[in-house]
């Protein structure tokens, strides 16, 4: 059951680690993202960064689309994190088991507008977002579970 799917460009962190986890009661943290499944010193930094008793999985989107519809995810209270909101798009389309993402961080970069503190986006981006919602997927922004969700429909 996916608790949560999170854009947040940090993936695993302080927050995402111990806060949301806490929060949601999620027994794993499913990163999604085809880079670090290619990087070694990334995907071990990250795992440790996992609280103790909470698993931990990394798949391409590609792999975690065909995991999540295959049903072997069920048993699990996840927490999945993505770098982009392309990849949560694909996630979304994919799988349709994606209801609800939540904004958390994504960098102030050329190109990109300020939603948030916490999170700046590009036209493309938006583009994606837009589409999101017009799929039914409720978008808010929230870096921590102790503040309010914006939706982001609001914000854009």
């Amino acid at each position: 059951m996916i608790k949560l799917l999170r854009v947040d460009e940090r993936l695993v962190h302080g927050q995402v680690a111990l806060a949301w986890t806490n929060s949601l009661n999620a027994d794993c943290i499913f990163v999604v993202n085809d880079d670090v499944r290619k990087d070694k010193l990334r995907l071990t930094t990250l795992k440790m960064a996992v609280p103790a008793g909470v698993k931990f999985v990394s798949k391409s989107v590609d792999d975690a689309v065909e995991v999540l519809n295959s049903g072997k995810t069920d048993k699990y209270k996840m927490l999945i994190v993505v770098d982009s909101v392309a990849d949560a798009l694909k996630l979304a389309k994919g799988t349709g088991l994606v209801t609800s993402v939540n904004l958390g961080n994504m960098k102030r970069l050329e190109g990109r507008r300020q939603l948030t503190s916490s999170v700046f986006a590009t036209d493309e981006e938006i583009g994606a977002i837009r589409e999101l919602l017009s799929m039914g997927v409720s978008v808010g922004c929230q870096p921590v579970p102790t503040e309010a969700s914006v939706p982001v429909e609001t914000l854009i």
